[in-house]
């Protein structure tokens, strides 16, 4: 009688399963590995006890202190908004002595930048205040203020800086004018503000006595914006600072 051997594929449709003592021998060697990292978990904690214990409550400290801070921020954030937004008409109207100091019904905008520094509305009410100072002929404290504005790359962050620039030239101090107004330009490039900033800062270094630097402000002008009000100037201030050089 002829006996058919089994072809490959009805080998590997019935796998041959493992001994039954190999199969418990590997589910309890996988329970004596939980066990024994259990017992050694519970032992370090035994032994460490209080380390523990001091570890867990300094990590809920922390996440409440975030929570709390975050929570502080908002508030602040908001209180210094609603400040801002009431002291604000009477900037606008020109009565800046008093937008500094307040009224009886509200702060003022040196107070709500010292009061709220911290926040957004803080500061735009210490760029507020550094206005208003200059607007009254205060100038040490206009430029104060305008140094203290935390500044973005954006055109405020460079007014603050020409800002604290017109009130060291209204000082008497170009030496220190010139530097911020080239930076006010180079902060946030704009085809309106960056040529007159160039501008301010080629004229003080003239006064300065710095007559090279003056002259790379006012050729920086007609280089990068030929197209502005100031470069039809520029020949006119190149051939004075000239003069003053031969002189």
């Amino acid at each position: 009688m002829h006996v058919r051997r089994p072809s490959s594929r009805m080998l590997m449709a019935a796998p041959v399963s493992p001994p039954k003592h190999i199969t418990k021998r590997h589910q309890e060697l996988r329970q004596d590995t939980v066990v024994t990292a259990y017992a050694r978990a519970w032992g370090f904690f035994e032994q460490n006890r209080n380390l523990v214990f001091i570890g867990l409550g300094v990590l809920v400290a922390v996440v409440l202190f975030a929570i709390g801070l975050v929570f502080y921020q908002h508030n602040q954030e908001q209180k210094a908004q609603e400040a801002l937004a009431a002291i604000v008409p009477v900037y606008e109207a020109g009565n800046y002595q008093q937008a500094l100091d307040g009224t009886p019904e509200t702060m003022g905008l040196l107070a709500v930048a010292e009061e709220y520094g911290g926040t957004d509305a803080g500061n735009l009410a210490r760029f507020y205040a550094a206005d208003a100072a200059y607007k009254t002929g205060n100038y040490e404290l206009a430029a104060e203020l305008f140094r203290a504005f935390d500044k973005e790359k954006n055109l405020i962050g460079a007014s603050a800086l020409a800002g604290e620039a017109d009130a060291y030239v209204a000082l008497g101090r170009p030496a220190d004018a010139a530097p911020l107004y080239l930076r006010a330009a180079r902060l946030y490039d704009d085809p309106l503000t960056s040529p007159l900033y160039l501008l301010q800062a080629g004229l003080a270094f003239e006064q300065a006595g710095e007559y090279d630097r003056a002259r790379e402000a006012f050729e920086a002008i007609r280089e990068e914006y030929p197209d502005s009000p100031q470069a039809a100037e520029v020949d006119l201030h190149l051939a004075r600072v000239a003069a003053r050089q031969a002189s």
